[in-house]
């Protein structure tokens, strides 16, 4: 593989590891905020805010999904567009 290409592949493996960061990082703080109280009234976290964590990093992580796959689809009509002209 010629040092180039190499050189792409790692910026894109670098910049995949950065929004992935990016992701956790606004999922925790979303997360966070939404389901525990300002105020830590015990060592452990609740059933309660378990639950809603769960569910929050579930509908953090659809959304996430959903959003991509839509980006991928209007990406792919883009260079569609650009073939035909």
């Amino acid at each position: 593989m010629a040092q180039t290409e190499q050189q792409k592949l790692q910026l894109i493996q670098e910049l995949e590891i950065e929004m992935m960061a990016d992701m956790y990082n606004r999922l925790t703080a979303s997360c966070h905020k939404k389901c525990i109280p300002p105020v830590y009234t015990d060592a452990e976290i609740a059933k309660g805010e378990a639950v809603c964590l769960d569910r929050c990093v579930a509908k953090f992580l659809d959304i996430h999904e959903r959003i991509g796959k839509k980006l991928g689809q209007l990406s792919m009509q883009d260079e569609e567009l650009l073939k035909k002209k």
